[in-house]
């Protein structure tokens, strides 16, 4: 059921997006996949993350103007939303294939989506490039190519955990040992119906 979403293809693909030239401005592997299919959302999901994480960046500059800054801010926000809603898409996604099975009596309530994981997963290839850059550096001393090659072998050994649990949780639900549901994340601040900030100067 699940053949095609192995944590290790999942990290693979975060891995090899990064290196792949007009990536995130640009998407294109499994866009061709049906909205159905969580791996178009996986990749959705992970553009977004590498936007997003681009514009925390930007959004920490001190040598520009606040308009750069507010409107780094504005992207952020778009860019989190999207990144939400995609999360939840995979899990709608993962969630179809499970409709015919069966949960135990005892099956075990995951309180991690699926889709959250994945997320995290992606996340997380965004910190070990990050910190690889930073063993890679030449205008720095070796007590920071050092500690930083200490947090990149913690960040891998995450990782590695998570991968497992993903594919843990992927193989107790396909048992029905184990479930999870979809708490949706309801953003406020996003919804000019729901941001008093928003409405009360509408």
């Amino acid at each position: 059921m699940f053949q095609d979403l192995p944590a290790a293809a999942i990290t693979r693909f975060h891995d090899e997006a990064h290196a792949r030239a007009g990536w995130p401005a640009e998407g294109g592997v499994h866009a061709d996949k049906p909205a159905d299919n969580p791996w178009s959302w996986i990749e959705t999901n992970h553009r977004y993350n590498s936007l997003l994480w681009a514009e925390e960046d930007l959004a920490r500059r001190q040598n520009v103007p606040d308009s750069a800054i507010a409107a780094n801010k504005r992207a952020i926000d778009g860019f989190n939303q999207k990144r939400n809603d995609a999360t939840e898409k995979i899990d709608e996604a993962i969630l179809s294939r499970l409709a015919a099975v069966a949960v135990q009596g005892n099956a075990r309530l995951n309180s991690e989506t699926a889709g959250s994981m994945i997320d995290r997963l992606s996340i997380m290839s965004l910190k070990i490039r990050a910190m690889r850059e930073q063993t890679l550096r030449t205008d720095v001393d070796a007590a920071h190519i050092a500690t930083c090659q200490a947090k990149l072998g913690k960040l891998n050994e995450q990782r590695g955990d998570l991968a497992n649990c993903l594919d843990a949780l992927l193989a107790g639900a396909q048992a029905g040992s184990a479930y999870y549901k979809i708490y949706r994340q309801f953003k406020m601040y996003n919804d000019p119906k729901l941001n008093p900030q928003m409405y009360k100067n509408a």
